[in-house]
């Protein structure tokens, strides 16, 4: 079941370590032979029994041994409560250090529930043909567009008759056959591809073109063009706030869309994203993540289609939207539960906060372990007032990591 696989999940997170959690491990087994060193050189030097006990006894290890996981554990629980399923500590320290964000357009800066707006029809063609042979292909599909375009085809009660040869091309369209016919839906490349001759102002509809969240899509029937239907989504009422919420926190966005051009220029000057990209195919996707890490960034690819799931897949974190295609659930590293992205800014301060309290804890076990044990060395401290340091900044280490369980914002 699903509530399965996401107890499943938890559990492998928790199991998993992180690369901080290594370097933490390393890093108390190093406090202690340099513990066993200092006291060593304290005999030798000064000869003296008291501040040779004093100095094993002050260094203590147990605030960044048991600190570090606990506080990845921490992290993972706090973003599950908030309905965000991080697939381990390796991730969750990845995320601390993504500068770049990567946004998909349907699905998850919109609504992904678009509707038919305008059918525009060839000569001698009329309005229930174009949706009719549009909805016979897309009447199984999953896509948001495909799914809309057979609402209107029930709405209008036209029937939908049984097809063979499926053929889906991602980001590009859909084929079958209908009878001795082959149809074709999907972008204009795609129908051009397929022998359809299309005239050059079929799809410059300029009052689309001005609204970023307008989609137009091509049908053909047997190399003949039928017409297009026209598409609007609803951008998500949260999706400005949390891009702006990213650029406060300095992160760079670019938006990722296989639309049209226009249209990805127009929603990302409207959310304010710095970089739009349209027209890309899943390899495109890929490919521009590739290039923002050849940049050096660290990168992290939000989406929710079989679209994004290579670019999910080489990001360096994947976060898939809740209520995305399982190929993107799968592969994505995390997965918002809800379809609200200020879960994003959430799981990105949770990483954040997570990271620098290990650091915090990194150095000041080391601090006080410096500290203390160069006052042993000069017979300032006694093995009791040493062991009070060695037990109080250790608890006062794991304490910081645990109050991440409790933190509401």
């Amino acid at each position: 079941t699903t509530f399965g696989k996401i107890i499943e999940i938890v559990e492998q997170a928790e199991k998993s370590k992180a690369p901080v959690q290594r370097v933490a491990d390393r890093l108390a087994a190093g406090l202690v032979y340099f513990a066993f060193g200092a006291a060593v050189l304290t005999f030798i030097v000064t000869r003296n029994v008291t501040s040779t006990i004093a100095v094993v006894i002050v260094a203590g290890a147990c605030g960044v041994a048991a600190g570090t996981p606990l506080a990845i554990l921490a992290g993972i629980g706090s973003a599950a409560r908030r309905g965000i399923i991080i697939k381990g500590g390796l991730h969750l320290e990845q995320l601390s250090q993504i500068d770049t964000v990567v946004l998909d357009k349907t699905g998850t800066l919109t609504l992904g529930v678009p509707q038919v707006t305008a059918i525009t029809t060839a000569s001698g063609v009329t309005e229930e043909d174009v949706l009719q042979t549009a909805a016979i292909a897309e009447q199984h599909s999953e896509h948001p567009l495909g799914e809309a375009i057979v609402r209107r085809a029930h709405e209008r009660k036209l029937a939908l008759r049984e097809y063979s040869g499926l053929r889906y091309f991602p980001g590009k369209g859909i084929s079958c056959t209908d009878g001795d016919s082959e149809i074709l839906v999907g972008t204009r490349d795609f129908l051009e591809q397929g022998g359809v001759s299309i005239s050059a102002t079929t799809e410059n509809d300029t009052s689309a073109r001005k609204q970023g969240s307008v989609t137009v899509v091509l049908v053909a029937r047997a190399r003949k063009f039928l017409g297009t239907i026209t598409l609007a989504d609803q951008l998500r009422t949260e999706a400005k706030q949390a891009v702006a919420d990213l650029h406060r926190r300095g992160y760079r966005t670019t938006l990722l869309t296989g639309d049209a051009d226009a249209a990805a220029k127009s929603v990302g000057q409207e959310l304010g994203v710095q970089e739009s990209l349209g027209g890309l195919l899943p390899e495109h996707k890929l490919e521009k993540i590739r290039e923002l890490l050849r940049q050096g960034r660290r990168v992290a690819m939000v989406g929710d289609g079989v679209n994004d799931a290579p670019a999910l897949a080489e990001a360096t974190v994947g976060i898939a939207m809740g209520q995305g295609t399982d190929v993107a659930l799968e592969t994505a590293d995390v997965t918002l539960m809800t379809s609200d992205l200020s879960r994003l800014v959430e799981v990105l301060t949770i990483s954040k906060r997570c990271y620098r309290v290990i650091m915090f804890n990194f150095w000041g076990t080391i601090t006080v372990d410096t500290i203390g044990i160069v006052l042993a060395f000069f017979g300032q401290l006694s093995p009791i007032v040493a062991a009070l340091i060695h037990v109080g900044s250790e608890l006062a280490f794991i304490l910081n990591s645990a109050r991440l369980f409790r933190h509401k914002n």
